[in-house]
């Protein structure tokens, strides 16, 4: 219990200095768990109660996640949403992947390299758009969407590496027909959940909680990953209330996901793990893909490449998603892989979010000078 106490005692002296810098806290949660675990002082442990509780706040966070996909709010932006959406897929999920080929990686491991790479952190994304005051920019439209966007692929992302390990044919029919039963029951069911959802008391509270801890549980017995079925119960519980719900889970989210990542930290061993150079060669080139697919995005969307360092400014960052499937489905050797990645990118993507105008400004000089015209 001491490693729980100390571990969230940690965190909220991390959590609250970077709110005071106005920084993603995420990477600094990491590097707590990194200098008091193993690999540093050695004073937290790994346990079943830590792992439990750091579980639920990966199914809180993935459940929030569903609340935002919307399916009529997707198939509305489809257009624009899907062009972007591919660019940002593409250009990231390929140099991942061939990246983590080179290092030698067989398939299943360079898959989750390659999500690494592709996958933003939405907390880290939406944190600097609303710290940095952007939100009334014409870029902010299309960071929101990416991050859904590429919310819908984790899905798939955790599908394809789920029936690596079981039979495909088993998986992808049990969650189907979970993800069928949500809509329907929801559906079924839309007005009584809309009444208790409104309700004041702690009646919503014990509704929502128990749904997500018993879809998990569901899913358990039904040998379905419970990453796909809270997100499934997420989006469909979305076609009642977005709201409620997503109010509901926050505090169970930030509380339990401050484990998740201190003891993903504490659990990172870099015994075996590619050199410090190799790393950092690895993070700048995730920084790298991110410039170049918000270059394309932003020529495509926006008309302008500038806009598309806008938009890499505020996705660069790495987090959250990334160090849920390397916890899930990861080795020992892509774990620390993936942090290492997570911190690197996360610390630059915080500093990239906080200075873009000042990063736009120095670019539009130095081409104006060497070219004598202004980019846009």
């Amino acid at each position: 219990m001491h490693g729980i106490a100390l571990a969230l005692a940690a965190g909220f002296t991390v959590a609250y200095l970077a709110r005071r810098w106005r920084f993603p806290a995420i990477p600094f949660y990491i590097v707590i768990g990194i200098v008091l675990g193993v690999t540093g002082f050695n004073v937290i442990h790994e346990s079943e109660t830590a792992a439990y509780l750091a579980h639920m706040g990966l199914l809180f966070l993935l459940f929030t996640m569903g609340l935002h996909l919307r399916p009529r709010d997707v198939l509305a932006r489809k257009g624009s949403f899907v062009r972007a959406g591919a660019v940002d897929l593409l250009v990231n999920f390929a140099i991942g992947l061939g990246a983590a080929f080179l290092l030698g990686l067989p398939v299943y491991e360079a898959v989750v390299i390659a999500a690494a790479f592709f996958i933003s952190s939405s907390a880290m994304a939406l944190s600097s758009l609303i710290d940095n005051r952007k939100l009334g920019f014409r870029e902010s439209e299309t960071v929101v969407w990416l991050m859904v966007f590429e919310d819908i692929v984790l899905v798939v992302f955790i599908m394809f590496l789920a029936v690596t390990q079981e039979s495909p044919v088993r998986v992808i029919t049990a969650t189907l027909v979970f993800i069928a039963l949500c809509y329907g029951l929801v559906h079924l069911l839309k007005d009584p959940i809309g009444r208790l959802l409104a309700r004041e008391d702690e009646i919503p509270l014990l509704f929502v909680v128990t749904a997500v801890l018993l879809s998990a549980y569901l899913s358990t017995l039904a040998g379905v990953p419970d990453s796909l079925t809270v997100i499934a119960l997420g989006s469909a519980l979305s076609l009642v209330s977005q709201d409620a719900p997503a109010a509901i889970a926050r505090p169970f989210r930030e509380v339990f996901m401050v484990l998740f990542f201190v003891f993903f930290g504490v659990s990172v061993h870099f015994a075996g793990a590619l050199s410090p150079v190799l790393l950092l060669g690895l993070g700048a080139l995730a920084l790298l893909s991110k410039l170049c697919s918000g270059i394309l995005i932003g020529r495509l969307v926006h008309k302008s490449s500038l806009s598309g360092v806008e938009i890499w400014s505020d996705t660069a960052a790495r987090g959250e998603f990334s160090i849920a499937l390397a916890a899930i489905y990861g080795s020992a050797m892509v774990s620390s892989t993936v942090a290492a990645l997570v911190v690197i990118t996360a610390f630059a993507g915080g500093f990239t979010g906080m200075h873009s105008a000042r990063i736009r400004g120095r670019l539009r000089a130095m081409t104006r000078k060497r070219d004598g015209k202004e980019v846009r």
